[in-house]
């Protein structure tokens, strides 16, 4: 499936609020104004799963997505607890993204619950404000709205504007320097904890510090690639491309890491079965076809291997997944207790089609 990426003079980042929070919440109304994490089973005691959303409520206790669910049950033990639906948020997400395709000229969608919109509109915020209401028209969800001339600072315009009344807020050359110049150089986008303290350690601490250094600096600490891209990331420069037709993914997998460590062929197998199951119905949906599988295993020491095969013929049918994902089980010589474990499939290109015989 090729791309289509189209340039605009405005970019609006659309992110929904507490999004997973918003849809149980959205079927339970009553859950309104409570504390409520989301994560694994809805069990917090459960090992080795974690937050996947926290209500503002519970983020305000100190809880937060990622978090190991244990943690922050010891944090708020009384919150309501609620296990992951990903096809409730699936199908919520997909009400969203075809809401704002109806508004917006191009939507480049970046994940459940985040979008980027593009437009060439002399009145962006206008566009920003229809967004936010047909939204809360059609699905009953909130969602905040950045404005820029480019990906990065609108992305970074959501942050702003969450913190407003209107949910919207607008981030560009006028602005740039009195927001963010005083700000440490990890709160620009995708400068995390590592980039943030190798620029404290040449004496970097703040953006406006980052744009006086000058670019070959830059590029003697960090490399061609990133020194250029935080050269360019300071100054509030970025993508103003919308992609509107996603690539195809190439693979799919159903890894999972488990409360209890599997031991033995026949846990490890069983629980491949029901992977595979779910990870067919994956690829059944999206009408594609599989000519590899693989297989990843990880030990409770963190022993991590992976194993694959190439069909004989691509496949859609059950059985012959099945036959092939257990068989690669066989060929690991697991000597200790697995904590993770998980099938993947690789995929022919959309546009390839198999034929059986005449």
């Amino acid at each position: 499936m090729a791309t289509a990426a189209v340039d605009f003079s405005r970019i609006l980042h659309v992110d929904l609020d507490q999004f997973q929070v918003s849809v149980e919440r959205r079927r339970n109304p009553s859950l309104v104004g409570q504390v409520v994490v989301i994560g694994g089973n809805g069990d917090p005691t459960e090992a080795r799963k974690v937050v996947t959303c926290a209500s503002y409520e519970a983020r305000s206790l100190g809880v937060h997505a990622g978090m190991p669910l244990r943690a922050a049950y010891r944090k708020i033990p009384d919150a309501v607890w609620l296990p992951v639906d990903q096809q409730a948020y699936e199908d919520a997400s997909a009400q969203v993204m075809d809401t704002l395709r109806e508004v917006a000229p191009a939507v480049e969608v970046w994940g459940w619950d985040e979008a980027f919109a593009g437009t060439d509109s002399t009145d962006p915020v206008a566009l920003a404000t229809a967004v936010r209401q047909r939204v809360h028209e059609q699905t009953s969800l909130a969602c905040a709205v950045g404005v820029s001339d480019n990906k990065q600072r609108a992305k970074m315009a959501t942050g702003f504007a969450k913190q407003t009344d209107a949910r919207i807020f607008v981030l560009d050359e006028q602005n740039w320097l009195p927001l963010m110049g005083d700000r440490p150089c990890i709160d620009l986008w995708s400068v995390g904890p590592r980039i943030s303290a190798r620029l404290d350690a040449i004496g970097v601490h703040t953006v406006s510090e980052l744009i006086d250094t000058p670019r070959e600096v830059l590029l003697d600490a960090f490399g061609q690639h990133q020194g250029t891209w935080l050269y360019v990331l300071s100054r509030g420069w970025g993508d103003r491309s919308i992609t509107t037709v996603p690539e195809a993914a190439k693979s799919h997998s159903k890894v999972e890491t488990f409360a209890e460590d599997l031991r033995g062929y026949d846990e490890m197998a069983g629980q491949l079965r029901r992977l595979t199951a779910e990870l067919h119905q994956q690829i059944l949906r999206e009408n594609r076809i599989v000519f590899r599988v693989a297989v990843t295993i990880r030990t409770v020491t963190f022993w991590t291997r992976t194993k694959s095969h190439k069909l004989a013929e691509p496949t859609t049918e059950l059985d012959v997944l099945e036959r092939e994902v257990l068989a690669l089980l066989t060929k690991f010589e697991v000597e200790k207790p697995v904590r993770l474990l998980g099938p993947r499939f690789d995929l022919l290109p959309v546009d390839e089609t198999v034929t059986g015989p005449p």
